[in-house]
């Protein structure tokens, strides 16, 4: 979770542009003021008022995205949505920079802050992100750490909203395991004021930290080790893959055995509200955690959950880059 000091938080401010590191980390109307500002940007491009934002606020600006982790929906809306408000995205793989062979991160940071206007991190280290916001000159955003993935949760509130209204007073349920995105989740529920059920194993269950911080701030959160307990009367079911690729073929059969009982189907999926809907941040494993009755069904919005990244990093890289006149884009 995000550490910056708060002298550091205040530097950032001064210099009109902003970190999005974690989603604690932005005040509640900044959070509503974005899902606006994303819905707006799908509306002018569904009403075909792209590929260039009439405003173009990111004009003559240069996005440095840089991956330590394979990624295809992230680095997609993040290029993409850079070259439709205007900019240029400059793509990078840790593997080809000489932070894969010993650079420090706070050369880095330095060094590219006097290349380009802003950098996406995808990594699998927190530390690097912070490491990274710290000495950088220019906006960070969080592409994912193992940590937390706020990038992501901007979207899933977005598809929510689009097809059930707002989002605040309803019940969301995670099932599985208690992770990165998870974090995000709560960190959300806490901001947007909804009530999140969990029901995870319990060697596999939240952050204490982020539970803690959610606790001391209001959030009306549920951990529990039952998944029918977590989904009943839930106007949204989430859940994520449980296996990565860096995990042995040991630690897959553990997680697998561990995580079976919280796999998303339709007995628990009848439990949940009438018209709840069921939400994956992708890829997803088919059979694992969610059945593919489930996943095809007329109820599951993975796909506009995925197409609505695109319009929330664009929302993020404006919060981010354009200082105090941010919400002003989309109106133009």
């Amino acid at each position: 979770m995000s550490s910056l000091s708060n002298s550091q938080k205040n530097s950032a401010q001064d210099k009109k542009y902003k970190h999005f590191l974690d989603i604690r980390d932005l005040s509640k109307q900044d959070l509503q003021d974005m899902i606006i500002l994303g819905k707006q940007m799908k509306d002018m491009q569904e009403n075909r008022k792209y590929p260039l934002h009439p405003a173009a606020p990111l004009q003559g600006k240069n996005v440095a995205l840089i991956f330590s982790k394979p990624s295809t929906r992230t680095r997609v809306s993040f290029e993409v949505g850079i070259h439709q408000l205007g900019g240029h995205s400059v793509v990078l793989s840790t593997d080809s920079m000489q932070i894969g062979r010993g650079e420090t991160i706070a050369d880095t940071a330095r060094v590219l802050s006097r290349f380009v206007d802003a950098m996406v991190l995808r990594t699998g280290c927190t530390d690097d992100l912070l490491g990274l916001a710290e000495l950088s000159s220019v906006p960070v955003i969080n592409g994912l750490t193992p940590t937390s993935h706020p990038s992501q949760i901007i979207a899933d509130i977005m598809t929510f909203e689009d097809h059930k209204g707002s989002i605040k007073g309803r019940t969301l349920a995670w099932l599985g395991d208690g992770n990165n995105v998870a974090s995000s989740l709560i960190e959300a529920a806490t901001q947007f004021e909804f009530a999140l059920n969990l029901a995870t194993p319990t060697n596999y269950a939240p952050s204490k930290e982020v539970l803690e911080w959610a606790s001391k701030n209001g959030g009306k959160i549920n951990v529990t080790n039952d998944p029918k307990e977590a989904v009943r009367n839930a106007d949204a079911v989430v859940t994520d893959t449980w296996v990565s690729m860096s995990d042995s073929d040991n630690e897959k059969q553990a997680r697998l055995k561990a995580l079976g009982p919280y796999q998303v189907n339709r007995e628990l999926m009848n439990l949940a509200a009438k018209d709840a809907i069921f939400l994956h941040c992708l890829p997803a494993h088919i059979g694992e955690e969610v059945t593919e009755e489930v996943f095809e069904s007329s109820q599951s919005v993975v796909f506009d959950e995925a197409e609505n990244r695109l319009h929330a990093h664009k929302a993020i890289l404006i919060w981010s880059m354009m200082g105090n006149d941010w919400r002003s884009y989309g109106s133009k």
